[in-house]
This record gives structure tokens, sequence and C-alpha cells, in this order.
């Protein structure tokens, strides 16, 4: 990216953090004739959604590492296909399980009846009608995605309307449907599934939806809804499809940054920024860590909240209930990722080949296992037998690794960012973590090691040193009910407004929440648009 832009620069808005929301932002308000500024401390654009080469010739999407809630109308807006933006879906859900069993779900309805009827037959006639009303629930909640979030305590006729709105939908669900939302909104993700199915074999990598990026338990209530909003899935308008980005995840950023640049956006990387200047309670532009000043008409914070608020405005500039409300915030990280290079694909010995690797691998064998985990991780410790969610992106783009060889993403939960010790000693236990990581699968996956050329370990530490996320947290904030829609990030601050004039947010911290899905950016700039705020 280009080093452009200079102190005097009229721009119009300075976008601080060049993470897929903030480019989102910042090629909305350039497509609607606005001077706009990027800057991303880092040496490339992408935040968490980024590829590099750790190892010669093998590319790694180190962070976010799958896509599917990348909003339909930004593919659209921002025409992303012609910017380069190829997905490649996801084909199955394999899960592997002690005992030599296995079990594949995948695009093909009689096999994949048949590989659930081998745990249960009840089960195995229940899923299809179960997926369907999961994914007419989604498509329900998708309009509190691609909406701003009403505040149901406002009089204002425009925040009366939505919820009248968003009421008649919910009456126009069918009974038994109003009823599954009802426990999706208050359950826990095994109790709302032992309501419909039988197989642990079944519950337990179902389940595990509903914890990704929370530091909860399979078991703790709420976490029904993340299971809901992972159903929120699409790839050309088929639902609940998750896929690969061509060229790993930083594919998508780069698509972003590519048409921001054609609408006129000015990215500059390399860029990091210390502090956002306030001035008689507004905000006037930023400073950098160099020292050089950016003065703006507006100030948009693609960061985690509690480090835009708290450190680069500082609690001098911001009403108490605010400050309260950002620090009783849940930032809990709790999972990390180890990306390894591999000299040949390893085969899994419950079900040789690759066919069934096509797609997802959840090493979840029971939802006692998981809760043992989530245990490990309550003690303050990364659980020695972890959640994992696998990925083995060359099988499906081969631009990821050398001919005949492959890269494997291993998704990791629990890696509590607050370990006994303090989250500082994570560098000195980066190891250990990546031997417990690996010796877990390779109980399923016998000639794991030996195939390894490379290791990448990130711990919820080093994303939050190298990524910016606080406390490592996937998603700027749990994804918990009191942590979602008009609440996001504070009650009453849900419109990506902030208590300093001119200052707004636009990360995944504000609504709707985390994901690769662009809806916080987009909603971001349409609200600034419509406010006039620039």
């Amino acid at each position: 990216m280009s080093r452009l832009g200079t102190t005097s620069a009229p721009w119009d808005a300075v976008i601080v953090g060049g993470g897929h929301n903030g480019l989102v932002c910042a090629a909305l308000l350039a497509k609607a004739g606005k001077k706009v500024l990027v800057l991303e401390r880092r040496e490339r654009v992408g935040g968490a959604t980024l590829t590099e080469e750790h190892y010669p010739g093998f590319r790694y999407t180190v962070a976010s590492y799958v896509v599917s809630l990348l909003r339909p109308w930004l593919w659209r807006e921002l025409d992303l296909a012609r910017h380069g933006l190829q997905l490649i879906p996801l084909e199955t859900s394999f899960s592997p399980y002690p005992d030599g069993r296995s079990l594949c779900r995948g695009p093909d309805p009689i096999a994949t009846r048949e590989e659930i009827g081998a745990f249960s037959r009840r089960d195995a006639e229940i899923y299809p009608t179960f997926g369907k009303s999961m994914g007419r629930l989604a498509r329900f909640v998708k309009r509190f995605v691609d909406q701003t979030a009403p505040d149901p305590t406002s009089f204002r006729p425009r925040d009366l309307a939505q919820l009248v709105g968003h009421g008649r939908a919910f009456r126009e669900l069918p009974d038994d449907e109003e009823a599954l939302l009802t426990r999706l909104l208050t359950a826990s993700a095994t109790d709302f599934l032992r309501e419909t199915f039988e197989a642990d074999e079944l519950i337990a990598p179902m389940s595990c939806s509903g914890i990704i990026g929370t530091c909860l338990g399979v078991s703790s209530p709420g976490t029904a809804y993340v299971l809901l909003h992972h159903y929120m899935g699409e790839i050309d308008g088929a639902s609940r499809a998750w896929g690969l980005a061509r060229g790993g995840n930083g594919a998508v950023a780069d698509a972003i940054a590519s048409s921001a640049q054609a609408s006129g956006v000015t990215i500059r990387t390399s860029a990091a920024v210390d502090k956002i200047l306030v001035e008689r309670e507004r905000a006037v532009g930023v400073v950098l860590v160099d020292g050089e000043e950016i003065r703006a008409r507006t100030v948009v914070s693609g960061c985690e909240p509690r480090l835009t608020m708290l450190r680069m405005v500082g609690r001098d500039h911001l009403p108490s209930d605010y400050t309260a409300g950002l620090e009783r915030y849940k930032n809990r990280g709790s999972s990390g990722k180890v990306n390894l290079s591999l000299d040949f694909l390893p085969e899994f010995t419950c079900r040789p080949g690759d066919g069934h690797l096509r797609g997802d691998i959840a090493i979840a064998p029971s939802t006692a296992y998981l809760e043992q985990a989530f245990a490990e991780a309550k003690a303050g410790r990364w659980s020695r037998r972890p959640y994992l969610n696998v990925v083995i992106p060359s099988l499906l783009d081969r631009t990821m690794a050398p001919p005949g060889k492959h890269v494997m993403s291993i998704f990791v939960q629990y890696a509590p960012y607050h370990l006994a010790d303090g989250p500082s000693s994570w560098p000195q236990h980066r190891d250990a973590f990546r031997d417990d990581v690996l010796d877990t699968l390779q109980e399923y996956c016998p000639r794991l090691r030996d195939a390894i050329l490379h290791a990448q370990v990130l711990s919820p530490w080093d994303l939050e040193q190298e990524l910016g996320l606080t406390e490592g947290n996937i998603f700027h904030g749990e994804l918990t009910l009191d942590q979602i829609l008009f609440q996001r990030p504070v009650a009453g601050w849900a419109r990506y407004k902030t208590p300093v004039r001119d200052l707004w947010m636009c990360a995944s911290g504000t609504h709707p929440g985390g994901g690769v899905m662009g809806a916080p950016g987009g909603l971001c700039a349409r609200e600034m648009l419509a406010a006039g705020a620039l």
C-alpha cells in the first residue's frame, strides 16, 4: 500500500485500523464522495484477516480462516468479485472419535443420513428438518444483522418503527419456530440440541458453534444463540454455506482494499496511531506514534472499543457511566491458533483418504470432553485436550502450498488469555501449548508430527500483541446476550457514535458483532452518511 497523505490534507474521515471493517467503512464513505484516509499500524492491511508466508512456499491464513458471514449487500456495493475475491465452498464437516468411528456430514443428504444413522436412526430422520428450521430462523435474524440496532428505550420514530417491524416479523413465524427462537436466546448449546437429538456424537460437534469466541462452555446458558449466529453462513446465495477465500483470508482484505482505493481511499501502512485528538469534546484527528499529527472532520476507529476509548481517547474525555460500561464489557480471549506446513497429507486412522477432509474437521468427541476442556480454562490453564477445528486449505486451493505439500489451520479452544500466572507468561508456555494441540490431533492422525515442516503458534496474548485483539478475543468482545444488539458495546451507544463528537466506531465490538462479515463497517458508514456527519 502507498504511503501518501500529509498533515495538511483536508480529510473528511480518518479511519484508525485497516482491518476488514475499517476498509469497508472507508470504501463506502469514499463511494459517497468523501475524502478518506486509512491508517494501519502493520505493514499490510487486513488486521486478523490476513495471509502470510512464514515458511518458504507455504501460505498461512494466519488468524481468521473461513468466510461465510460477509454480507451479500457488501459484495454487491463493493464489487468484490471484480476486485479478485473468490470463495471456495467447504464441502464437509468431519468428526473422528477415539473408538475408531467417525461422522461425516456433507452436501449429499442421503450420505449424511446414513452417516448419522450409524449413531441414531432417529437423529438421521430429524436432522434435515432441524436444519431447515434453523435456516429459517437464521434468515429471520439476518434482518437484525443488516440493520442498525434499535434502542428499545427510545421514543424516536426510527427506533419505534424498527421495533414494530421486528415484532411483526416475529409474530409471523410459525408457533414452533417462535418457541425455538425463544429457546435459542436463553438455553445452552447442549440443552438446546438435546431437545432434538439423542446421539452425543452428533450433539458434541454441533454444539461447538455455540462457544466460538466465548469463554463459556457448551452447557453455559446463552451459547445456543452463538450457534444460531453461525447458521447465518451464506455463499453465492447458498444458505448455511461456509468457504475459504482463494489465496487465504488475506484475499478478503485485499479485495476490499482494492475496491476502496478504486473509489479514492488513501491507505497508509506502518502508520500506528498513538492517540485520538480531542479538542472541546470533539475528535479532530489523530497523532501517530512518531508524533505526526493528522487532522480530519471525523475520526472512525476500526479497533476494539476499550482500546479505542480507554487508551486512544482517554477517560478524561468520557462520561463515567460510559467508562463503567466499557469496563464491564467482556473481552475474555479463549482461543489460539496453530498453523502447520506439511511435507505430506497425514491420514486419519478411522477413515483413510482425503474426500472427507475438504471441509472442517472437529475434534470434539463428546460433550463431557468439551466440558472438561472448559473446566481447565476456568482454572486458568489451556485445555490439555482441547476442542480443535481443523481446515486444510491446500486441498481446495493449490496456491497455498507447493505441489504435493499442504498447510493446515488449527483453531484451538480453550486457550484462555488469563492464565493462572498472568497473560504475559504465554511466551514461556507457547511450546507446551503447541505440543498439547499436536498430541491431541495425533491421537486421530498418527503421522502428523512426521509431516510437520514448520509450525506457527498464536496464543491469545500473541493475537493481542501482533493483531491488536484485546485479550486475544477474536470477536472484539463476546457475543453473549448482554453484549449484542443495542448493548454492543455499551447500552445506548450501539449506533456507532461515541460520547465524543465526530468520533465513530466501526469494528466487531459494535453491532452486529464478530466474524468476517463487514456489517459493522458497512452500517457505520451508512449511519454517518445518513446523519450528515461529514
